[in-house]
């Protein structure tokens, strides 16, 4: 991971912890009805600057190169927004009967239900020396395909369609994310050799923009007296992500290195990081379109908030155990080929 890179992401994160704290320290500034305006600031203009921030900095056209790997984009593809969210409600049907916060389990589930993320998963295998024009693919188009499956994952597990009109979610979806997202791919198609010379800060316009939106949904939070969250599930939240975290990535290795299951090592590399990496970019905005006005909506956002960091710092850690992995067996199958 390149140093700027790491610097923005460390940046953000204290980003997160400062939103968290203005939030706390005067809610009023940023709750819905406040002087920000969120219900239309970062209800429409935040969410709709995101996906087509999204749109520009897509580079879809690098895309072509990885398309034909099937099995491996149906792998990651299904084992992202299939099994993964599949997998944390039987886990949360055993959690239920604990005394950690509701609204928190509820947060792990909408983890389960996220699509990849853009850039974290295509950095940690580029540093890794893995496939990384099928992380590109796979985190572009698990982006595309969570448009439309994030939103149905969440009604199905969470039933949220009963407070909020399940066709009012996707017009507003429709309105904020997809047609963002089209224009900002159109756009980039006329401008490609402006955005290729000068490099835009996608990356920070997004994230400040995220951090808005991070901001006024704890303004709405640190607003309404009744919310109270307990010191004892937080910590076993975080314990838990971690813990799923390390789990998702071992089951994934140990799926894709099969010795049926025609992967190479530096397809395993994109499969581990792909597969169990989500979106906070894309998260955030769906959350607080699917969950519109909901009195808990930061307490279901808490488990994303964490999962984000959690799978970087995990990530990072590991780049130089998985990447010596990868070249040893790299090394290991080039000895096994007969000399011609």
């Amino acid at each position: 991971m390149g140093l700027l890179e790491r610097m923005r992401k460390e940046w953000f994160m204290f980003g997160i912890v400062l939103a968290i704290a203005g939030a706390k320290l005067e809610p009023s500034v940023g709750m819905n009805g406040g002087p920000l305006k969120p219900e239309i600031t970062v209800t429409y203009i935040a969410v709709a600057i995101i996906f087509f921030n999204s749109g520009l900095s897509l580079k879809t056209e690098e895309l072509t190169s990885a398309l034909m790997h099937i099995k491996l984009h149906l792998f990651i593809q299904i084992f992202t927004l299939a099994f993964f969210p599949a997998t944390i409600w039987l886990f949360l049907q055993l959690l239920s009967i604990t005394p950690i916060n509701g609204w928190l389990l509820k947060g792990l589930q909408t983890v389960g239900c996220m699509p990849p993320p853009v850039s974290s998963a295509v950095i940690l295998t580029k540093a890794v020396g893995g496939n990384e024009a099928a992380a590109i693919f796979n985190s572009a188009f698990g982006s595309f395909l969570g448009i439309v499956i994030t939103p149905l994952l969440l009604l199905l597990f969470l039933g949220s369609s009963s407070s909020v009109p399940f066709t009012s979610i996707f017009s507003q979806l429709f309105m904020t994310v997809v047609v963002p997202l089209i224009i900002g791919q159109i756009v980039r198609r006329y401008i490609k050799d402006w955005l290729e010379r000068k490099k835009p800060p996608f990356g920070a316009v997004s994230s400040s923009v995220l951090l808005m939106i991070i901001y006024t949904t704890f303004c709405d939070t640190f607003s309404n007296p009744n919310i109270d969250l307990d010191k004892f599930s937080l910590i076993v939240i975080v314990f838990i992500i971690f813990s799923i975290q390390l789990s998702f990535m071992l089951l994934t290795f140990i799926f894709s290195t099969r010795s049926n299951s025609g992967f190479t090592p530096a397809d395993t590399v994109a499969i581990i990081f792909c597969s169990t990496h989500k979106s906070l970019t894309l998260g955030i905005p769906m959350l607080k379109i699917v969950f519109a006005g909901h009195e808990h909506l930061s307490l279901i956002s808490v488990p994303l908030l964490i999962y984000h960091p959690a799978q970087i710092l995990l990530g990072s850690v590991l780049v130089p155990t998985i990447k010596s992995w990868m070249v040893s067996r790299q090394k290991g199958v080039k000895l096994m080929r007969p000399a011609v």
